[in-house]
């Protein structure tokens, strides 16, 4: 499926700052660009992170003199998400697992999974199979928390989220985390576009490791697995901010659209019984 997306933020420069951005989609083994555009101001210097294939992009801004700070960012993905029956996919023990997905298995900032064990023990120990545990956390988080923009601010952590039972899809993704985590299921946070999502916006969900492969699972309910542009993957929203900003600065204004010809979702029907790589 081929996507077009553009980004634009608007800043108001009160002091020299420093701005690190995560807005580039990634280029991966399922995931490849072409026409990728990406402008500032003139006058803020920019440095990119070498890109390794499948890592993070990041770029550092220095705002210098300009007190009006604009960002746009435009490309063209082709995606080739995996969907698979769920029935077929065993289960690895802990001592087997890829060594890249053990930083996924312990608390963070954000996820603090040692705090959720006896909860998500309870809640979801009994269920079986880690892949059953995951799906009947994503619900149980659909179901039970809010989504309600505003709710949550930039310290919200899964353990707020799980007290106030309101949030947006950054407090979704956190606590879906951590209680993967907590039942020793390495998670990590997926941040990126959706296609066709109300309102539109950046997005988070989460994928889990099984059978050392990456099932990604969006307990919002707003976007379709095979609808998702990968731009971070971290431990939490700290690994993977939109803008991460060391001055003073003020967004006054941010766009973004992320659309497809003929796309067509998939909805509840279709991921019964089924579960979604992004990456192989």
């Amino acid at each position: 499926m081929a996507f077009q997306i553009a980004a634009e933020l608007r800043y108001q420069v009160h002091e020299r700052s420093t701005v690190f951005l995560n807005l580039h989609a990634l280029a991966t083994l399922n995931q490849s660009l072409r026409n990728e555009n990406f402008a500032v101001t003139p006058g803020v210097s920019c440095e990119f992170f070498p890109r390794e294939a499948g890592e993070n992009l990041s770029v550092r801004l220095d705002t210098g003199g300009v007190s009006d700070l604009l960002i746009t960012y435009s490309v063209e993905v082709e995606t080739h998400p995996d969907v698979r029956p769920a029935r077929p996919i065993i289960d690895a023990p802990t001592s087997h697992f890829d060594h890249r997905a053990l930083p996924y298995l312990f608390p963070s900032r954000y996820c603090q999974s040692d705090r959720l064990s006896a909860f998500a023990f309870q809640k979801f120990g009994d269920l079986g199979h880690p892949l059953t545990q995951v799906s009947a956390i994503t619900d149980w988080i659909f179901e039970t928390i809010d989504y309600a923009p505003g709710s949550s601010g930039a310290d919200t952590s899964a353990c707020d989220t799980i007290i106030q039972r309101a949030g947006v899809c950054r407090d979704f993704a956190h606590l879906g985390i951590s209680l993967c985590r907590a039942l020793s299921i390495p998670a990590r946070y997926f941040s990126g576009y959706a296609c066709d999502m109300q309102p539109p916006d950046f997005h988070a969900c989460f994928e889990a490791c099984i059978g050392n492969q990456w099932f990604v699972f969006d307990p919002t309910r707003l976007s379709s697995p095979n609808g998702l542009i990968r731009i971070a993957t971290g431990r939490d929203a700290a690994d993977t901010s939109t803008a991460t900003i060391f001055g003073s600065i003020e967004l006054t204004h941010m766009r973004v659209s992320c659309t497809a010809d003929h796309f067509e979702p998939m909805n509840r029907a279709d991921l019964e019984g089924m579960a979604v790589l992004l990456e192989p």
